[in-house]
């Protein structure tokens, strides 16, 4: 079987580097795109779109179907993910480690023994055990909501300056990882559930493709901003510009809860326990 992979990796690369001769040269200003398809975008995505920033308005409107495909690719990714490294049956450790907050003393306590959970003296370490450094928690646990400040900021204000939905969402999946980090995967998990990720993925897909879906009900094709005029209240180019935000929105939703739904699977083998 494994010969037969390398066999069809060999050929189906050989095939590509093949099938690359045909393509123009690197910055061929005669190429089909150069001479039509990029000027256009350039002379005309402002007025089409009411969007400045003419990366956006590429990707989430004149090729907004390559776009939902990418987001569609990425929640396939955590999907993966998910039934390749996920453990159904939740396994107890055969030794738990607790510190003790007001001496930093720290105990081990063997399977079947008590635990001092709920107390509120003693927090559950992890096995693989880190010192707890009480300034880089505290300075993460300050810096975590500007980040995901700022990845909205990144979200919303794509249209005027480099941002958008993929850029914030990395950034506020980022945010949430680095939460893990500082702390433990269980504290996180309180926060935001592995549950919570996966339908927050399912979502940003959702948005992306319902916001299609409803272009169709409104008599226009799909993912044509302009029949959303008539709900939003708008003319048909600001119409657009909208139902880009909107998309863009659904992407970053689901690029981040993606993000974090792979770091809880891969970073504890599964088990969502301990990891970081």
């Amino acid at each position: 079987m494994r010969t037969l992979g390398l066999i069809a990796a060999f050929c189906l690369g050989g095939l590509l580097f093949f099938i690359s001769f045909d393509f123009p040269s690197w910055g061929d200003a005669l190429s089909p795109a150069s001479r039509h398809v990029s000027p256009y975008y350039i002379e005309h995505s402002l007025e089409d779109t009411s969007v400045p920033n003419i990366v956006t308005a590429v990707l989430a409107d004149y090729r907004g179907f390559d776009t939902l495909f990418e987001t569609a690719v990425i929640f396939s990714a955590g999907l993966a993910c998910f039934f390749l490294v996920r453990v159904s049956e939740r396994q107890v450790p055969a030794a738990r480690f607790y510190r003790h907050l007001a001496t930093g003393i720290t105990f081990r306590i063997e399977k079947g023994g008590r635990l001092p959970e709920g107390t509120g003296e003693f927090e559950r370490i992890d096995s693989l055990w880190v010192p707890y450094d009480v300034i880089i928690g505290m300075t993460c646990r300050l810096v975590v909501p500007f980040i995901q400040l700022f990845a909205l900021y990144v979200i919303a204000h794509g249209h005027h300056s480099p941002g958008g939905g993929f850029q914030g969402g990395v950034i506020f999946g980022a945010a949430i990882i680095l939460f893990a980090i500082s702390t433990n995967l269980r504290r996180t998990l309180k926060r935001m559930s592995e549950r919570s990720s996966a339908l927050l993925s399912s979502l940003g897909v959702l948005i992306y493709a319902g916001t299609g879906l409803l272009c169709l009900f409104m008599g226009a094709g799909f993912l044509n901003y302009r029949a959303l005029a008539a709900i939003l209240g708008v003319d048909q180019v600001a119409a657009r510009s909208d139902g880009i935000l909107i998309v863009e929105s659904g992407v970053g939703i689901a690029v981040a809860a993606v993000m974090v739904w792979i770091y809880y699977n891969l970073s504890s083998a599964g088990k969502q326990d301990e990891g970081l």
